[in-house]
């Protein structure tokens, strides 16, 4: 029934009001009060009744009520212990839900899975607080967690970012590092009038693939995020100025050395090259132990 649904204004309001809560606007907190855009997280994210989900930031419970009617098992890791009684209060029908009171970026996620989910179909499903979406994404692709599908709301510039391509002004080092280990793709494009409070930003829904093993072989995993960071860090430099003025502790000669080697123009700016230029570039430094 949709007047017992979360994601309705009253419903929401009423969930607020009974338990004297308060939005934190250092903890990014804008609950949807939108049930298409709540169905279409699930849907992008694919959930079905064999999946065990974690969803990060649940809020009161929004998109936690639709994921624990799809979904065999729900995790939800919540920093705001404020809101625990209230997720015990609007989920409480659903014994497939239970939340860990704790930051995300401090959790050893490999311990939280294997302690609470059985099977192989793990994804993550949220609406990411925004001022700490970038960290977040990171942890749990760094992590080679046993996740196969992540479905995020973030903010809508952030989305840009994270599925450029090459040659675009939103292509960066995030796009490189969310695309070494995913494919992504923006599902939906979300109005900033769909959450309470509105917030001063639109949002997206961003879906990432997860690939069993990196898009590109390197050498040093390290290196390669050396010579991405250096070549973005200052976008109006050519990569032969980047490069040696980075963090890969190279000269011009030697830079101009590997990217000769790679077929790769110096005077080229970072932006414009793929990962598999990255990859290249990075194996040619390990191979001639530079």
């Amino acid at each position: 029934m949709e007047e017992n649904k979360l994601y309705s204004p009253k419903v929401l309001k009423g969930v607020i009001e009974k338990h004297g809560f308060r939005f934190s606007k250092g903890l990014g907190q804008n609950f949807l009060i939108d049930g298409n855009v709540v169905r279409n997280i699930c849907n992008a994210a694919d959930i079905n009744e064999n999946d065990e989900v974690i969803e990060i930031g649940p809020g009161v419970g929004t998109l936690s009520q639709e994921l624990c009617q799809r979904a065999k098992k729900v995790l939800a890791i919540e920093l705001d212990d404020r809101l625990i009684p209230i997720l015990k209060d609007t989920l409480s029908e659903h014994d497939n839900f239970s939340i860990i009171n704790s930051d995300v970026l401090k959790l050893d996620l490999h311990k939280v899975i294997k302690e609470n989910f059985e099977g192989d179909s793990v994804k993550l499903a949220a609406n990411l607080p925004y001022y700490i979406t970038t960290p977040i994404i990171m942890k749990i692709l760094e992590s080679h967690l046993k996740i196969k599908k992540i479905a995020v709301m973030v903010q809508k510039e952030v989305a840009m970012r994270i599925q450029a391509k090459p040659g675009t002004k939103d292509y960066g080092a995030l796009s490189i590092a969310v695309g070494y280990y995913s494919k992504a793709e923006i599902a939906l494009n979300v109005p900033r009038n769909v959450f309470m409070p509105k917030p001063n930003v639109d949002s997206a829904v961003v879906v990432l693939d997860i690939y069993g093993k990196p898009r590109v072989d390197v050498e040093d995993e390290v290196l390669f995020f050396k010579v991405v960071k250096s070549a973005f860090a200052k976008r109006r430099k050519t990569l032969l100025n980047a490069l040696s003025s980075g963090f890969i502790s190279l000269n011009k000669e030697q830079v101009k050395n590997v990217l000769e080697r790679c077929n790769i123009d110096p005077k080229l700016r970072g932006e414009v090259l793929s990962i598999e230029d990255y990859a290249k570039i990075t194996n040619t430094i390990v191979k001639n132990r530079l």
